[in-house]
């Protein structure tokens, strides 16, 4: 507004060290596809907009980037694969749309974990190698939204855009030491992003901190008539989210289900609900029954649901897909009707669990992730990764947001003595993003300092 940096400077900054990034040793590979073109014609429109103060949003020349699972034009709709989007798109989905009717300058399309199908972000095919994470290339950045945090992180912009099906915003949100929101289910529009699997997928942003996340969420969250599954939402507010404190919120905490994390982690993250007490918030012991059964249940959900969307693709492009791909998807052969059935059985039961809950408490917290981004090995490049194990434990405190479809909001509350970020969740009753926004305003403050990634890039300089 001042005028001392226009959003062309800006632009031409970030033109800059994308072409940087694939310079590196590593390259980062956050961003896969970029077109200098289009930056500059949305840099210019929004600084000739910012002359003439008629801005059109808090948004209007904020570089964001959108993960590859979403059509953006011109580019290819990829969804990490080598196989779909042969030709450039010609129609946005409705977040791409929206973000550049709010005057966003999209600085391009963000890598991802291949169809979304697993957590590390290793994607080890020809347009989109591995992702590596600002706080330590030689480690993962997690998944299946792997480049919309790296670029986040690393500072190429402030805003990202993913999906969530099994904790693919918060995990490589938490990994990379970024804010991340995955919405209620139905919140944000998921048209025009690739339905891999429509019972269990919400769109949310990725984000430097949480008031940038509550400003995205507030231009994006709304009915699309593209999209049925949101049209009846009550309409989204930050209600109380700048209140001083936190007097009168009950914050649910299952300790056993809690604990189970690495100590590291553990320890950070009980020094963080403690900092929330301090402000006023009340910690209730509560019990969140049949969590082993809900976990499985998604398992046998998401999978299923994928492997019915992609079945054609499994037949056709079988030999074009990674390893880990072709793995996950033969184990989702293995899925019968019955199990479909039951395992939405149990999701019946597991949101009904969840209203009483939400009767006595606000929010459940627990650890984002149970580790910390784990190490890239020299196979994990030639032939990619795959560790059940891994995946299993990662999703462990992500799947209850996505099998109910409440939402769920992760915040950096401090490093591993390895420097390698550490965040907390919080998760509340559907449609109040509100009451996540508020505490995580305040879970901010309770990290003592940000340590900067050793890949940042300055693009205000």
């Amino acid at each position: 507004r001042s005028g001392r940096l226009t959003p062309t400077q800006v632009a031409k900054n970030i033109i800059a060290m994308l072409e940087d990034c694939d310079k590196s040793t590593p390259p980062l590979r956050a961003i896969v596809q970029w077109d200098q073109e289009q930056i500059m014609l949305m840099a210019e429109a929004s600084t000739t907009r910012y002359r003439n103060k008629c801005t059109l949003s808090c948004l209007d020349g904020i570089p964001v980037c959108l993960k590859e699972e979403f059509k953006v034009v011109p580019y290819h709709h990829r969804v990490g694969t080598v196989y779909l989007g042969t030709q450039p798109e010609t129609e946005d989905a409705t977040v791409a749309k929206k973000l550049r009717e709010a005057g966003a300058i999209i600085i391009g399309v963000s890598n991802m974990h291949e169809l979304g199908t697993g957590t590390t972000g290793c994607n080890p095919n020809r347009y989109h190698k591995i992702p590596r994470n600002p706080y330590n290339p030689n480690h993962f950045t997690g998944g299946s939204s792997s480049g919309s945090a790296a670029a986040v992180a690393a500072g190429l912009c402030p805003v990202a855009i993913g999906t969530d099906g099994g904790g693919s915003v918060r995990i490589p949100a938490s990994f990379c030491g970024v804010v991340g929101l995955k919405g209620t289910f139905g919140r944000i529009s998921c048209h025009g992003s690739l339905p891999l699997s429509y019972s269990t997928v919400s769109v949310g942003p990725i984000c430097t901190s949480v008031a940038d996340a509550a400003i995205v969420y507030s231009i994006l969250a709304e009915p699309d008539l593209l999209y049925p599954y949101g049209l009846k939402q009550p309409k989204a507010t930050l209600s109380d989210m700048c209140a001083p404190d936190l007097k009168g919120l009950k914050l649910g905490v299952d300790w056993t289900f809690f604990k189970a994390c690495d100590a590291e982690v553990l320890s950070a993250c009980e020094k963080a609900v403690k900092h929330l007490q301090s402000l006023g918030a009340s910690v209730v012991e509560v019990s969140l029954p049949e969590m082993e059964e809900a976990r499985v249940a998604h398992v046998i959900c998401i999978l299923s649901e994928m492997r019915d969307f992609l079945q054609p693709d499994f037949n056709k492009h079988f030999h074009e897909m990674n390893l880990e791909t072709r793995a996950s998807l033969a184990l989702a052969c293995q899925f019968t009707a019955l199990d479909y059935i039951k395992a939405n059985r149990q999701r019946t039961r597991s949101m009904r669990f969840l209203q009483e809950l939400f009767g006595t408490v606000n929010c459940i917290l627990t650890p984002a992730v149970p580790c910390t981004a784990p190490r890239i090995y020299e196979s994990d490049l030639l032939t990619g990764s795959s560790d059940m194990s891994f995946t299993v434990q990662s999703m462990r405190f992500m799947q209850l947001g996505n099998f109910t479809g409440i939402p769920g909001l992760v915040v950096p509350i401090g490093y591993s003595t390895a420097g390698l970020p550490i965040s907390l969740q919080v998760m509340a009753k559907w449609w109040d993003e509100a009451v996540l926004l508020r505490i995580g305003l305040k879970l901010e403050q309770f990290r003592d300092q940000t340590k900067k990634p050793s890949i940042y890039y300055d693009v205000l300089a």
